[in-house]
């Protein structure tokens, strides 16, 4: 276990739903825990008793990758988890595709609704329809952005180029419309006021939800117990500050109570919101000062700060994400201005102190 989550109290202990199955966490809110074909190998989901526009149902926040033992799991859960009800509207945290990957199928099968942002629906959609050309996370675009980066080893491009069908794979299709929610909304679930509280630096426009009357936190990939949440630069968006971004979304969580339960998209329900973003600033501004350190050693890319930030061996998948967020912290240390970049005759994007 990772000693910091000692810091925190997991009502549930080790109880957790299996796949296929649902778990009373809240009055008229429910678990499932859907597996996932990456290391981090499931996603949580959320089911809240409700009423739209006179059915009553469920509503669904995130839906799990479209693969099909997912909708095997989903159609278990719909014959033995939702009282015979149906789902009435399907609200999607951000564009990520364990979060939105089924989205298309659940509001199509029950005619329901979506919710989502609207960077984050527009970015699902523009991802998932440009399939092979789309390029958001793979294909030659992506692997070029890996070179210039310090990836020079020529399997991992090779295998980087063949992903470029990567999100579409697991996000086919995305709604052809939605109902926009926005950072400040209050948004009714089965009686209850629940705010949209938006944060960014993860995904570009990432929807939490808050329940004070039932002091509940549906933390999304903001705010995780075991893990910190991946931010990373993409090769989309090559000159971000997700990093900065980021640990300012953390001051808008603090205005919850101390008691609130967690529900986080990955890891278990837990308490100590106001502990975990605490630990998560800390293990930032260490992972900043070590980057700076290395820097101040010789110059560095991205893929020489990897292994510094990053211990163990990663796959391919793994790798995506930690050149990412290597980069993420070389780049708030770029924009404060305590580090200087430079392209080298190799062509490849190296950072030195300011």
């Amino acid at each position: 276990m990772n000693p910091l989550e000692q810091q925190l109290q997991y009502p549930l202990g080790e109880t957790q739903p299996a796949a296929g199955q649902v778990l009373d966490v809240a009055p008229d809110l429910r678990w499932v825990r859907m597996p996932l074909p990456f290391a981090l190998d499931h996603v949580n989901i959320w089911l809240m008793r409700d009423r739209v526009d006179g059915r009553d149902g469920w509503t669904v926040v995130d839906c799990g990758v479209s693969r099909e033992d997912t909708k095997a799991h989903w159609e278990k859960i719909f014959a033995e988890g939702l009282d015979g009800l149906p789902i009435v509207r399907v609200l999607v945290t951000h564009m990520h595709p364990d979060h939105v990957g089924l989205a298309y199928w659940l509001c199509e099968r029950f005619e329901a609704p979506l919710a989502m942002t609207l960077t984050d629906y527009t970015t699902a959609r523009l991802f998932s329809e440009g399939g092979a050309q789309g390029g958001a996370t793979g294909g030659e675009r992506a692997a070029a952005f890996f070179r210039r980066h310090g990836v020079v080893d020529g399997p991992s491009l090779e295998q980087l180029r063949e992903r470029k069908s990567y999100y579409a794979s697991l996000v086919p299709a995305v709604p052809p419309a939605f109902d926009r929610i926005a950072d400040g909304d209050k948004v009714r679930i089965g009686g209850r006021e629940w705010q949209v509280v938006i944060g960014e630096g993860h995904a570009p426009e990432h929807a939490s939800l808050y329940c004070d009357a039932l002091g509940v936190f549906i933390a999304g990939d903001m705010v995780l117990p075991r893990i910190s949440t991946n931010v990373s630069v993409q090769d989309y968006e090559p000159n971000g500050d997700p990093l900065r971004l980021y640990l300012q979304s953390l001051d808008k969580y603090g205005f919850m109570p101390a008691d609130t339960l967690v529900l986080p998209s990955h890891g278990r329900p837990f308490h100590g919101l106001h502990t975990r973003i605490a630990q998560q600033r800390a293990h930032h501004a260490e992972r900043l000062a070590e980057v700076k350190e290395a820097c101040a050693q010789s110059p560095c890319s991205a893929a020489d700060i990897v292994p510094i930030m990053f211990k163990r061996k990663l796959d391919l998948h793994q790798l995506t994400f930690a050149l990412g967020e290597a980069l993420a912290h070389l780049h708030t240390l770029y924009f404060r201005g305590e580090l200087t970049r430079h392209t080298d005759a190799d062509g490849v994007i190296r950072f030195s102190p300011a």
